[in-house]
């Protein structure tokens, strides 16, 4: 959906969304060949609702090999009645064998495992903090046989609406540690897609970078949610609603994203959504228009919401960097030009980034 997206790195791979192991191609295979740089150095695990992934990352937090399981902490493999049984195996599959192969190798998790439906419930940080406090406040719980396993904390910010993150903290912390670049900005907006966005505001002095604040947007989980259970769906044709690039979903796309800025924006999103279905019954919008249109319309609402924030706060970004699906970050791109950012990148790998960060920060590596 949009074009000349900056990127903060090099090189992406798709996470596939099945069990499958990953390993690096510009690696040795044959053990007689690896040398010092493929060297187990961190087993890191981004665990969530859903699906478990393991990294094996070697020298400099680079990745070896991705282990993508369907694992999350609401589905389980069945393993029998014993407490944590599920969580056991599942553990198990992800990185049993490295352990064996290298047993004095540190393990790192982040994401739901630490919650109170987890493995160990890790007690959220209270924002504002330091970045650097994230990473000295892990809790630790040992597995069935004996592997110390660390466990990363989420955010709690206090308000008249409290506002929870646990996983992005790991993506936030891989931002900060991806570009040196980042150093010289006062203040960094860190946006990260999907079914509950959030936007997470950084600012960074000379001796330390602070998370100040935090909002969430269900703007994925709406929009699921209006196609598949509610009559504005009855009309639409299916897609994915992100990779459709067509010179027609885009200007249905455009359409939806200038709304929020129209008088008629102004009654609301409770009110503008209504607009998807009769688009569709005036012959303005076809069934896929219908689909691309909301998807602008959700997201430019909720663009234009935060811009209002940030004003009304004077906060307004020098830098705005994005996590998450290249679809959907480019979507979010253009959005944010749309409403007046820029200065916008999209970061890669920044989970693992972000696990490798903490360990450092935890004294679990060798600095």
């Amino acid at each position: 959906m949009a074009t000349g997206i900056k990127y903060a790195t090099l090189d992406r791979r798709a996470w596939p969304q099945q069990t499958e192991t990953i390993q690096n191609p510009f690696k040795p295979m044959n053990p007689a060949l690896a040398t010092k740089e493929t060297e187990t150095r961190l087993i890191a695990l981004d665990w969530g609702t859903s699906s478990l992934r393991a990294y094996r990352l070697g020298t400099d937090g680079e990745r070896l090999e991705l282990r993508v399981l369907p694992w999350g902490i609401m589905q389980l493999p069945d393993a029998g009645n014993e407490e944590n049984a599920g969580f056991e195996a599942a553990f198990e599959q992800a990185c049993g064998d490295w352990l064996k192969a290298a047993p004095a190798t540190p393990v790192i998790a982040a994401g739901m495992v630490g919650s109170r439906q987890g493995w160990r419930e890790a007690p959220y940080l209270e924002v504002p903090l330091a970045v650097a406090q994230i990473g000295g406040s892990l809790t630790s719980l040992r597995n069935r046989h004996g592997q110390l396993i660390h466990i990363v904390p989420g955010l709690i910010e206090n308000s008249q609406l409290p506002n929870v993150m646990r996983g992005e903290e790991t993506q936030v912390v891989g931002v900060l540690s991806l570009n040196a670049q980042h150093d010289k900005v006062a203040d960094i907006l860190i946006g990260l897609p999907g079914t509950h966005s959030k936007w997470v505001q950084i600012h960074q002095t000379e001796t330390q970078k602070e998370v100040r604040h935090f909002d969430t947007f269900m703007t994925g989980e709406v929009y699921a949610a209006l196609c598949g259970h509610t009559i504005l769906g009855r009309g639409m044709t299916a897609g994915d609603g992100n990779n459709n690039t067509s010179s027609s979903a885009q200007q249905d796309f455009e359409r939806g994203l200038q709304v929020a800025q129209t008088p008629a924006g102004q009654a609301g999103v409770l009110s503008t959504i209504f607009s998807t279905r009769t688009l569709g019954l005036t012959g303005v919008l076809d069934g896929s228009g219908q689909r691309e249109y909301l998807s602008g319309l959700l997201i430019g609402h909720e663009i234009a919401a935060l811009r209002s924030m940030l004003h009304a706060q004077q906060r307004l970004p020098a830098q705005v960097m994005l996590v998450g699906e290249a679809g959907l970050c480019a979507r979010y791109v253009q959005a944010l030009r749309c409403y007046g950012f820029d200065r916008i990148e999209v970061a890669q790998q920044a989970t693992e980034r972000g696990l490798w960060q903490l360990a450092l920060s935890a004294g679990l590596l060798p600095t």
